[in-house]
């Protein structure tokens, strides 16, 4: 190697080394609350489950009972509000109806629960309002905005996930060892169990970082895709091989139409639920939008494919007044392209959720150990600072 080389090649880690210190002094109380936070909410939909023993019932070889029929059992017991959202489990998950409202700046939020084949109401739980605390809903606020207000906290969170990634980089630089021999390996691949405290700090730091690089890379990406719509934009240019993200619209009914159901018995929203039972044999968990406020909106939906993942999904959409179906790109999981599946999969990949019970295991073990990486690093800073 010639000396020109070997310059710029040390001028780089020199580099590397400067933005990896204070990108992560800047970033890194940040990247602990998220990581910590994004740890504790992994098993929340398991651990919800276990303390409700009311959202689950009995299977039955039978069919649901209308939506209608849930929301009309609903509105008894939330009165004066309208229904936000109403979700079909599995055939062991109760049927549920969401009321939100916000008053003041305040939001609240209440589910009633009933029996899917029979529409008998089992419970009301109202998590979030005033005088109330909901632990997976503060979790996530903090997640997400650092329990600021949302407009300053996200960013926030975005900056510095952002500036998380560019660290993963500059950390790979650095961890690339000088000469590939047993030794430098066992240095760069291997904790020194009997080493002393700053050696174990160090291997904690380097080792662990290593081997958490490319989840770590796929959580920050995942992540960027919610925090900035560029960012979002470019991953979806560079999947679907040069393509421009569309944006998701709702297909609008034909007010024209209106007259074509005044005199029918059924209500319009059970009609688009059997049209869509028609389609579809065996939904795994169904939601959908209750109340339709202006002239033009349409039914919309949403039927996932698998028991508790998101990403396998077809939307249905429905003209309010004629039924007729409205598609729109993207609406049908076997119909989408490479790009918009991974789209559609985002959610999954971020929780672990899209490798199972296995992959939530994986993505809480490894949120931990990213949260460690800035603390870890900070001692050694701390170190180096206390010898000179």
């Amino acid at each position: 190697m010639t000396d020109k080389k070997k310059s710029m090649k040390l001028g780089f880690k020199q580099i590397s080394k400067w933005l990896h210190l204070w990108l992560g002094l800047t970033s890194g109380i940040v990247v602990v609350i998220v990581s910590l936070t994004g740890a504790m909410y992994v098993f929340h939909q398991e651990i919800e489950d276990a303390l409700h023993p009311w959202r689950f019932v009995e299977a039955q070889n039978r069919a649901f009972v209308p939506p209608s029929q849930l929301i009309d059992t609903a509105k008894t017991y939330v009165a004066g509000e309208k229904p936000t959202g109403l979700t079909y489990g599995n055939r062991e998950g109760a049927a549920a109806v969401g009321f939100m409202s916000a008053m003041n700046g305040k939001t609240s939020f209440s589910v009633v629960f009933m029996n899917p084949y029979t529409g008998a109401f089992i419970k009301k739980e109202e998590p979030l309002g005033k005088g109330k605390f909901d632990f997976f809903h503060f979790v996530m606020n903090g997640h997400r905005a650092l329990w600021l207000p949302y407009k300053i906290g996200r960013p926030i969170v975005g900056l510095a996930t952002l500036l998380f990634l560019v660290l993963l980089i500059t950390g790979m630089v650095m961890w690339w060892p000088k000469k590939w021999n047993k030794k430098s390996l066992k240095r760069a691949l291997l904790i020194k169990r009997n080493a002393n405290s700053k050696r174990l700090t160090f291997d904690l730091h380097n080792v662990l970082g290593f081997y958490s690089l490319i989840f770590a890379c796929v959580f920050a990406v995942t992540g960027l895709i919610w925090s900035f719509e560029w960012f979002g934009d470019s991953v979806y240019f560079l999947t679907s091989g040069g393509e421009s993200r569309v944006e998701h619209v709702h297909p609008h009914s034909d007010a024209s139409k209106a007259h074509l159901q005044k005199n029918d018995s059924m209500p319009a929203i059970d009609r688009a639920w059997y049209q869509m039972l028609a389609t579809e044999a065996n939904p795994q968990w169904v939601y959908m939008t209750p109340v339709l406020h202006k002239e033009d909106d349409s039914f919309e939906i949403t039927v996932g494919q698998i028991d508790g993942k998101f990403y396998k999904q077809n939307e249905y959409f429905y003209d309010r007044y004629s039924l007729e179906p409205l598609r729109v790109k993207g609406d049908r999981y076997a119909e989408a392209g490479f790009a918009d599946r991974l789209s559609m999969m985002n959610y999954d990949i971020h929780t672990g959720a899209v490798l199972g019970l296995p992959g939530k295991i994986l993505a809480f073990l490894l949120s931990l150990i990213i949260a460690s990486s800035p603390i870890s690093g900070f001692l050694l800073w701390k170190n180096k600072r206390g010898k000179r």
